[in-house]
Order: structure tokens, then C-alpha cells, then sequence
């Protein structure tokens, strides 16, 4: 049975992964903070991604919604308080990095290593707003869910 249990044995365990493996885990993490999003078009698309029979034009669509909801959502970031549009909008983010096309992928980039960065981003924005959020909790959900993937 795998183990990890700090972001250093994360990072290496993702590393490993094929592209389409990194898109259906980094999906995953997006989905475990899915209830922070308000767009049904990104729930839409982080379901997508985590199916395992999807074609090429499948991924690309999903990642157009999720993107361009990321994209709409970034210039609210920082302009006010309202933390829960923040998360939202990392919610957006997480799933645009799951499903990011290979073309736009550099050599050094992990989908689901920056689909964990931008899920864990969510948690803390909703950190301010929720009481019961828990950004460590996110990242050893990240790290169990990884176990369970590779196991």
C-alpha cells in the first residue's frame, strides 16, 4: 500500500503519473472541493474529466468552460472581500489545471500537482467565510486520494 504524507512524497507521486492519469486525479481534487463552486458548467466539467472513456474534444470543452470561468472570475480576485467568489473561482481554477491540453503543458508542469495548488487555494479563501473549512485537511485528503489512486 502507498504512502504519503507530506507534499514532497505528493509532488513525487504525481510526477509519475501519465497525462491522462494527472488529468482524472487532478479532477479529483477539484471535485473534493466542488461544493465551494457556484458554476454548474465547472461542476459539469470536472465530472467530464473524471470520466475514463472521454475523447480529446471532450477535455478540450471541459477545459474552455472551466478556464473561461476561471478567467471571469480572476478580476473579482483581490477587488473585494467576498472570499467565497475567491474559492469559487479557485474551484474553476483546479479543474482548468486537471484538464489543461497537452499543447499548453511545459516540460516542468503536473496537472494534478496544479489542480491540488489551486483546490487548497479554495479551502483557504473559504477559511475566512467557513469555520468548518480546513486547508489541512485538504492536504491530507490530497495525499490519501493519491494513495488510493496509485493503489
Amino acid at each position: 500500500m502507498t504512502r504519503i504524507d507530506n507534499d514532497p512524497d505528493l509532488r513525487a507521486a504525481l510526477k509519475e503519473l501519465t497525462p491522462d492519469q494527472q488529468r482524472r486525479l487532478g479532477c479529483r481534487f477539484a471535485q473534493d472541493v466542488m461544493h465551494l463552486s457556484r458554476d454548474a458548467r465547472v461542476n459539469r466539467a470536472i465530472a467530464t474529466g473524471l470520466m475514463d472513456l472521454i475523447t480529446p474534444e471532450e477535455i478540450e470543452g471541459a477545459f474552455k468552460v472551466a478556464r473561461a470561468y476561471a478567467v471571469k472570475t480572476y478580476t473579482d480576485c483581490g477587488k473585494d472581500t467576498d472570499w467565497m467568489a475567491q474559492a469559487d473561482h479557485f474551484v474553476a481554477a483546479a479543474a482548468a489545471a486537471a484538464l489543461m491540453p497537452d499543447e499548453l503543458m511545459t516540460e516542468r508542469q503536473n496537472r494534478a500537482w496544479k489542480a491540488a495548488v489551486q483546490a487548497r487555494m479554495a479551502v483557504s479563501c473559504a477559511m475566512m467565510e467557513d469555520d468548518s473549512a480546513d486547508e489541512s485537511r485538504t492536504a491530507r485528503q490530497q495525499y490519501a486520494l493519491t494513495a488510493e489512486f496509485l493503489d
